[in-house]
């Protein structure tokens, strides 16, 4: 019997959030040592599966799990990776564990902190393993749940409330409509073979008509795309990331957004290939809005987390548009840019949290001079602004790179257009950099920024070494992602 890799990926960090709910509020230092433990087994799991699925490279799904359910509705726990879910089950390891490490100095309920933060987790590990439609909403509604709480409850006192609540309504609206079209495409295939399954590689062979999938292709693409934040429903992710603290920050934008992303692929276009196919000019056309309306948005923003937020929604439109350009370039670049993405809006948010809480204040007029006694968090923003705008040798531009040449293969004008992005972040990047990193220091802050802890240095070590090594060495994931493109593409029938 093979070894149950991804159940334990899956259900671990449950687990722990059981176990950390079973312990005293009091024992706020034995709370932190669990939280780490877990993170770090998971992180260690979802390694070795990465490198498992990195060395034995094929087509097919791996780590094949499957135990029925409800088998009378045709529902399983059933679980594999590909060479595109693969690379997202290990970015979310790597967010939770330096998410972990951030938050070390949460004082404010610890306990359930991080068990609402380890649900959330748990909930992400299973959308993106899931190959059960049914599942694969259990636990998408599940990653949304604890967002809620993580940021009514721990979130910025300004504006958690309003913000909460507005991603949890635009989520939860977007699910239903997904919901709706995965209910019928199972309905469609039980009438058709007779056969009443969840099971998405049975899904992949029914046989939907064109007539079908042209109907129901966008509430389904769209639904889970709210969450990716997608054009013109992305207005709920700026104010969420700017009213969560900081690990949820991390988890939102690094991992959350990817949710949907990937979710949208997964039922979408994979399972509906013929629909993506007559409906790919109006993802094309709204993609190119986000990356280049988003750019130009983050521009002028006076709080560093509303401009890694609008930044976010620009480059999260990267990923749709590599999606929409249904091309083998353009898919390898989105698969790449959900993982680099997802990595430096982590180490950003993490480099914002650490300023906010020795500074009180987001506001770059209100900021200068953070380099001198911040150096670790100066270097690692200013990596992480040469990722975000495309810089070759970081993981940016391996990520972007082919993105733009599948663009191109559609429509050249498009490709030269949504460059415009480039120029737009590397402004907005740098003048962050300047304003906040350079120039003088407040006099009221002078004496009073403290140095950041060695787990905080751990973090930003981790998080850049990885943007280098991806950057550096390609190599590392680029045929892993395109093995789980040519499964696309075979799907689409070679488009």
């Amino acid at each position: 019997m093979q070894f149950p890799i991804l159940s334990l990926i899956v259900f671990a960090p449950f687990i722990a959030a059981a176990i950390i709910l079973t312990m005293k509020p009091t024992a706020k230092n034995e709370i932190r040592v669990a939280a780490l433990s877990a993170a770090v087994v998971d992180i260690i799991l979802s390694g070795w599966m990465y490198y498992q699925v990195y060395v034995h490279p094929t087509l097919e799904y791996q780590f094949i799990e499957k135990y029925n359910w409800l088998p009378a509705l045709g529902i399983s726990l059933h679980f594999g990776v590909d060479g595109m879910s693969a690379p997202l089950v290990l970015l979310t390891g790597i967010v939770m564990f330096t998410g972990v490490l951030i938050s070390w100095k949460v004082d404010d309920r610890p306990r359930e902190f991080f068990a609402f933060l380890f649900l959330l987790a748990g909930g992400v590990f299973g959308v993106f393993v899931s190959l059960d439609l049914f599942m694969l909403f259990f636990f998408y509604e599940i990653a949304v749940f604890p967002m809620y709480l993580l940021i009514a409850i721990w979130g910025w006192k300004v504006s958690r409330e309003y913000a909460a609540m507005k991603l949890t309504l635009y989520l939860f609206v977007g699910s239903v409509f997904s919901l709706v079209g995965a209910l019928a495409m199972v309905y469609t295939n039980y009438q058709m073979n007779g056969i009443l399954t969840f099971d998405m590689l049975a899904l992949e062979k029914a046989g939907f008509s064109s007539a079908f999938q042209y109907l129901w292709f966008m509430p389904t693409f769209m639904g889970f795309a709210i969450l990716g934040g997608i054009f013109p429903f992305h207005n709920w992710s700026p104010d969420g990331h700017v009213a969560a603290p900081t690990a949820v920050s991390m988890f939102h934008a690094g991992v959350l957004m990817k949710l949907g992303a990937f979710a949208a692929l997964r039922v979408g276009i994979m399972l509906l290939p013929e629909g993506a196919k007559q409906w790919g000019w109006l993802i094309f056309a709204l993609a190119m809005v986000n990356v280049v309306y988003g750019a130009f948005i983050a521009m002028i923003q006076t709080d560093m987390k509303y401009v890694i937020g609008f930044s976010s929604v620009s480059h999260m439109g990267l990923v749709a548009l590599g999606f929409s350009t249904l091309t083998r370039e353009g898919m390898l670049g989105a698969g790449m840019q959900m993982v680099s993405h997802g990595i430096m809006t982590a180490l950003f948010f993490a480099a914002v949290g650490m300023v906010y809480d020795r500074a009180h204040t987001r506001q770059i007029p209100e900021l200068g001079g953070m380099m001198k006694p911040l150096p670790w968090v100066g270097v690692a923003f200013i990596i992480g602004s040469l990722v975000s705008m495309g810089m070759p040798g970081f993981s940016g531009f391996v990520a972007e790179f082919p993105i733009f040449m599948g663009v191109w293969q559609i429509q050249g004008w498009a490709a030269i257009l949504a460059s415009i992005s480039i120029v737009i972040t590397a402004a907005y990047v740098l003048l962050v950099v300047r304003r906040v990193f350079f120039g003088e220091m407040p006099k009221e802050f002078e004496g009073h920024i403290t140095p950041i802890s060695a787990l905080d240095k751990v973090a930003i070590v981790t998080l850049v070494g990885l943007m280098i090594a991806i950057g550096v060495f390609p190599a590392l994931m680029s045929p892993m992602v395109s093995l789980g493109v040519e499964n696309i593409l075979r799907l689409l029938g070679g488009a």
